[in-house]
């Protein structure tokens, strides 16, 4: 009978590095990919080396950086005036961007998620952004043109949401990437040492 043993462990390592570049990458669920990268490779050395406590460890610090992730992302828009549902139209901008340039070779998806992500916010932003005095007919800019500085506003809040879903986002993926980089010593301290 054929061992089939090197193959698990090839798969429970191409898991790993994928992890690590999901780490990096937005697309990719990085420690994730770790996580299942790890208890492949156990499922391979018949958890010899990494047993289940090791794995319970590396599940809790998974979901650490998956609630980072989304939530220093929403906070963050929260925090700079972005609404819920603009937030929610985001994600789904980001999904349809990365489905319309998948053809594009290696980038694409990565880029297209984040021209929609970052396109859908800025309109649904642009849309919900109010006025406090609310009249467009009542409100004058310099220029002379009826309800030009409530553009100008509605421009300036969207902008804004923007910045801070996108400063959330850097934030998220650096303590992603931190998180990821735990989990492959806590591996390779188990597995190897």
């Amino acid at each position: 009978m054929f061992d089939l043993t090197p193959i698990i462990f090839v798969i429970g390592y191409l898991l790993i590095f994928l992890g690590i570049i999901g780490a990096l990458v937005p697309v990719l669920p990085g420690p994730l990919l770790i996580w299942l990268g790890t208890l492949v490779w156990a499922w391979a050395d018949d958890f010899a080396r990494i047993g289940w406590p090791t794995l319970s460890v590396l599940a809790v610090l998974t979901i650490v950086a998956w609630g980072a992730d989304l939530g220093l992302s929403f906070l963050s828009s929260k925090k700079s005036g972005a609404g819920w549902r603009s937030i929610g139209v985001s994600i789904l901008g980001g999904l349809i961007g990365a489905v319309l340039l998948s053809s594009v070779p290696v980038v694409g998806t990565f880029i297209g998620a984040a021209i929609g992500s970052v396109s859908a916010l800025w309109l649904m932003e642009y849309r919900r952004a109010r006025v406090a005095s609310g009249n467009l007919a009542e409100r004058e800019s310099g220029s002379g043109i009826p309800g030009a500085s409530i553009v100008q506003e509605k421009r300036a809040a969207a902008t804004r949401a923007v910045k801070g879903y996108v400063s959330g986002f850097m934030m998220a993926m650096v303590v992603e990437f931190i998180i990821s980089l735990m989990m492959l010593t806590i591996f390779a301290w188990q597995a190897f040492l």
